[in-house]
């Protein structure tokens, strides 16, 4: 019986079930473009800061950009089923970016008010997209073969629809939403590695991932409205003590260099998201917070927002800041 499931899965895939196309989208102009930071931390266990994670709602489309830890008790948090995210985005393959990838997938399919897939999971990224999507139900192969059997649940739901791309460009484009590949800077050593730029309603929102300085950062997010981009500190202290601490930052850009690219840019909002900080604890805190936004203001004198867990950015004609708690944080009006 399970031969033939996993038999079922691959017809269902190879018959394209995933691109099925969604009906004609309502006038642009009346739907929202919200982001909203899921995961803003990085691989250090913190429950404030879970790992990367960005959920993008355009119109009708609800996408992630990267899965990292607790992708899905955020999404719980904000009452947003499982099932209902139209695509999945992975910047590369750093498991601080896809570790939440097997809860979203497998929690999703649960017969469960938040789960109930019953569609293939669309997952879209650079090389090594289509091993995570083969190797996934081999690791998980006993858990859905008793699922399938106890639950009776529809092969279809436990499918991933992979979609492997190699070079920068439109990647996805469904209602009014397009999703433009860019690669960006992560080291010599952790390639590719690509940011996304998701566009709707004539506005746009730049989410580069990890990376050093990159001028194609700059040139993607030239006057974006909003550019979320990471951000790493280390104490010197901390890396006399572990040198290795010098290859992490390395591969990630500091403050200074963040705005340097914010100041070229030119964003209607610029925002901090995957917090690369080891700082008196090996942790975010106030102190961190207000010596990055220091750092920054160095090189940058624009609207920053530091971004924190359940952050969410409405995106119109101004662009409101709300936090965790719903409250509004900052609003930033039209350019000039």
């Amino acid at each position: 019986m399970f031969k033939k499931f996993l038999t079922d899965v691959c017809v269902a895939v190879s018959l394209g079930l995933a691109a099925m196309t969604a009906s004609s989208p309502a006038l642009a102009s009346e739907q929202p473009f919200k982001v909203t930071l899921l995961g803003t931390g990085s691989p250090i266990p913190n429950p404030d800061r879970f790992s990367q994670s960005i959920l993008v709602e355009a119109g009708k489309q609800k996408l992630l950009v990267d899965l990292g830890r607790g992708v899905t008790v955020r999404l719980g948090q904000l009452g947003i089923p499982l099932r209902d995210i139209n695509a999945s985005f992975v910047t590369h393959m750093h498991s601080d970016h896809l570790t939440g990838l097997p809860d979203f997938w497998l929690t999703g399919w649960l017969p469960t008010s938040f789960g109930s897939r019953e569609t293939p999971m669309k997952l879209y990224g650079p090389k090594g997209t289509r091993e995570l999507a083969e190797y996934l139900p081999k690791a998980f192969a006993e858990d859905i073969r008793i699922r399938t059997v106890d639950e009776e649940l529809r092969a279809l739901g436990i499918a991933i629809d992979a979609h492997e791309f190699k070079a920068p460009g439109v990647v996805y484009e469904q209602d009014g939403v397009k999703v433009v590949a860019f690669e960006t800077d992560h080291g010599p050593e952790i390639k590719p590695s690509f940011g996304y730029t998701i566009s709707f309603n004539g506005r746009k929102v730049v989410i580069p991932s990890d990376s050093r300085y990159d001028e194609r950062i700059v040139a993607e997010a030239r006057n974006a409205d909003l550019l979320i981009h990471e951000v790493a500190m280390i104490d010197a202290d901390l890396m006399k003590t572990n040198p290795r601490l010098q290859n992490v930052l390395n591969h990630h850009t500091s403050p200074e260099d963040a705005g340097r690219i914010f100041s070229q840019a030119k964003p209607r909002l610029a925002a901090y998201s995957h917090f690369v900080v080891f700082h008196r604890g090996e942790g975010v805190t106030a102190s961190a917070d207000r010596e990055i936004d220091r750092l920054t203001r160095t090189t940058y004198k624009g609207p920053l927002v530091l971004g924190h867990d359940l952050m969410a950015f409405d995106i119109g004609d101004s662009i409101t800041v709300t936090g965790a708690d719903g409250k509004t944080i900052m609003s930033v009006g039209s350019k000039p």
